[in-house]
């Protein structure tokens, strides 16, 4: 691409950030960058070391410790990864200052000037508390991200820098405010976006594409939905997003805290370190089960019941279950107090406790403004009678004992994970709770055989543990947080979603995921379903349509599958230079275990990752094959080169090389196989080879 050109600059003095920059060419150029990010990284090890010298001394024990614990966390933020570079982009615009005489005083012209920036992972600073490189994240960077021939933004010049660990290699310069400057596709960025994937999951942020830099700046106020096909970048968008909001709202966000959900444990391996690359270290990150793990899980659920259990409606049941405990009155309350004994007629309780159960509020938070209601009808006969009170008076007569025995047997303290357990192993109790709600084959689909002892020995299941947790929210609701990151969302079940709508209660979202991804018995058919279970109105959608991971070739085969397992789905467009590889290898059973072997040591010979799918049954099968002919391989969490994925973990992973084993077998092992399928061949970057014995699906015929 064309370089400005220049009177060169000592290539020994890095321009300063915010000050009018000059170009030199070739060399000069790049080893003036160079010394800038060598100038960077200095700086950063000194705001590191400025941050571990702070005397860590608070008020008392307590806020020593917390303050000892936030330095921690500031310092770690600050750690540099020598395998990445500082900066990885550079903008020059335009800056329009008002001219002033040597004396201060307006000249009346205006001068018009270029100010230089450039753009990294994270904000760092000199000594004088002068900006070195600026924060991807901040609005003056946006511009490097969004500048175009229709919208320059003022930039004369946008640099993108290629690297190899850690260092510059090489510089590509856009004019935007040239008309006459050709639109070239840079290389830059197309091998960056193409570079070899290896081991978790990288940052994107020197590749982010306009499309996706709209989503990831949102403001925290809004919620999204992100649909994406295979390769188009929604996980890295979410994650991004995270660490934007976390940069621009860092008080809120702090004190109610950032979640990402994702799908499994191998999924959230594998995006471990894209937040603490971008210095965000205070992000929780867990799967659905851990969301929930509110009892034991000890078995897996048939399918049919698992769905039912998931359903909506037994959101209803279980409230039902709940508010069932409450009674109605058949006696006045009396509470004697000194030389008299005050009365509250049981219709007046009634009334109280009627009004209680409509206001909406959680069970136990009910429960506890009874005892409060009650006191305060006494509190109004004693002040009838001529005596003066006040509210400790209410709060005494709130904690006496006959008011408290009283709301006790009205209105009892309830324990979630009792209360499931009788609904799911008393035939009466679910009856009573699921009239008109569920008929009685449904019932009967979700009881226990037997009924349980006690919690720690129940036959617990995923799908009950969710039920506690909607139990629990029934009766006391928790605090949520200020923002959730949900990955996969179209794979659990409206129950599921309600759990996680419940942590963002206050809060806003960021939705991901794919329909035509559903693989789960359960998986929601349209957004705006989904969107409903998790509590998110007028939620903003947004398409993902171009794919920059998945090549052509790979893409045009799996979107075969589109028209029967998500007709309305368009596939992805793919925009990468590199079409890939498609290799599909039928051969006689007697031949599978060598020619899977033969494939294998066929795509590790080339540059990348490389992973071999398989259904889960399978596995063993292809273990065997592999070490049999001496390959070695890792398993879902070793950052091995080779990596062994059963079929069902594939989701959300992506290798360079893939090789996939039967897909017909893959295909029969579940409900949704021909989606499961389709998620397994879009985890190949580059090639994508199908061994098989079996006739493949017919889409893929």
């Amino acid at each position: 691409m064309p370089v400005s050109a220049a009177s060169p600059p000592d290539p020994h003095v890095p321009h300063p950030v915010g000050q009018p920059s000059e170009y030199s060419s070739g060399n000069e150029t790049l080893a003036a960058e160079r010394v800038h990010m060598q100038r960077a990284r200095d700086d950063l090890r000194a705001m590191r070391e400025r941050t571990l010298a702070l005397n860590a001394q608070g008020g008392d024990a307590v806020s020593t410790e917390y303050l000892k614990a936030s330095l921690n966390r500031r310092a770690k933020s600050l750690e540099d990864d020598p395998a990445l570079p500082l900066f990885f982009g550079r903008i020059d615009r335009l800056r329009h200052d008002t001219g002033e005489s040597d004396t201060g005083a307006t000249t009346g012209d205006t001068e018009a000037a270029t100010e230089t920036f450039h753009i990294g992972r994270r904000h760092v600073m000199d000594q004088a508390g002068d900006p070195v490189v600026i924060d991807w994240r901040a609005d003056v960077s946006r511009a490097f991200y969004q500048a175009s021939r229709r919208d320059p933004q003022d930039v004369v010049t946008r640099r993108r820098f290629g690297f190899a660990d850690g260092e510059l290699t090489s510089y590509e310069d856009e004019h935007p405010l040239d008309p006459d400057e050709p639109d070239v596709t840079s290389q830059i960025l197309t091998a960056e976006i193409e570079r070899p994937r290896v081991g978790p999951m990288r940052d994107i942020v020197a590749t982010i594409q306009p499309e996706q830099d709209d989503v990831v700046r949102l403001t925290l106020d809004h919620s999204v939905c992100v649909q994406g096909a295979p390769g188009t970048g929604k996980t890295a968008v979410g994650l991004h997003r995270a660490a934007y909001l976390l940069h621009t709202y860092r008080n809120r966000l702090a004190r109610q805290g950032v979640l990402v959900i994702g799908p499994n444990r191998a999924f959230l391996h594998y995006i471990a370190q894209v937040l603490p690359t971008l210095g965000e270290v205070d992000v929780r990150q867990m799967t659905m089960p851990e969301l929930t793990a509110t009892v034991p899980v000890r078995r897996e659920d048939a399918s049919d019941a698992a769905v039912l259990k998931g359903d909506a409606r037994m959101a209803e049941v279980v409230r039902r279950a709940i508010w069932s405990h409450v009674a109605e009155p058949a006696e006045s309350l009396l509470v004697p107090r000194g030389s008299r004994t005050w009365r509250v007629p049981a219709y007046e309780v009634s009334e109280a406790i009627e009004v209680l159960r409509t206001r909406g509020e959680g069970y136990a938070t009910g429960r506890a403004l009874l005892s409060q209601r009650l006191a305060h009808r006494v509190l109004l006969r004693i002040e009838a009678s001529g005596e003066i009170t006040d509210d400790r008076v209410q709060n005494a007569v709130a904690r006496s004992r006959p008011v408290k025995a009283y709301v006790d047997g009205l209105w009892p303290a309830l324990d979630a994970e009792r209360v499931v357990m009788r609904l799911l192993g008393d035939a009466e109790f679910l009856a009573n709770a699921a009239d008109g709600v569920l008929d009685d084959t449904e019932q009967q689909l979700i009881r226990w055989d037997r009924p349980a002892r006690g919690p720690k020995s129940a036959p617990w299941s995923h799908a009950d543990a969710v039920l506690v947790d909607e139990a629990q929210s029934v009766i006391e609701r928790a605090s949520g947080v200020g923002h959730v990151v949900l990955d996969e969302a179209q794979d659990l079940s409206p129950m599921e979603l309600r759990a996680v709508g419940r942590r963002a209660a206050g809060g806003s979202m960021t939705v991901l995921g794919d329909i035509a991804q559903g693989t789960t018995p359960w998986a929601t058919p349209a957004w705006p379903e989904a969107l409903g279970h998790l509590g998110q109105q007028n939620v903003h959608l947004e398409v993902l349509r171009k794919g920059y991971r998945v090549p052509a070739a790979v893409v045009e085969f799996a979107a075969r599958l589109l028209p029967s397992i998500a007709p309305g789905v368009e596939p992805p467009q793919p925009v990468r230079s590199n079409p890939g590889v498609l290799d599909i290898v039928e051969i006689s059973a007697s031949e599978l275990g060598k020619s899977v072997a033969a494939a294998v040591r066929d795509v590790t010979a080339r540059v990348g990752s490389a992973g071999v799918i398989a259904a889960d049954a399978t596995l063993a099968d292809v273990a065997r094959w592999l070490t049999d002919d001496g390959i070695a391989f890792g398993q879902m969490e070793d950052d091995e080169a080779l990596t062994l994925v059963p079929a069902s973990l594939a989701k959300g992973l992506e290798y360079d090389h893939v090789v996939v084993v039967e897909p017909a077998r893959i295909v029969a092992a579940e409900l949704h196989g021909l989606r499961r399928l389709y998620v397994v061949l879009t985890r190949a970057v580059s090639t994508l080879t199908v061994v098989h014995t079996d006739p493949l699906p017919a889409p893929l015929s």
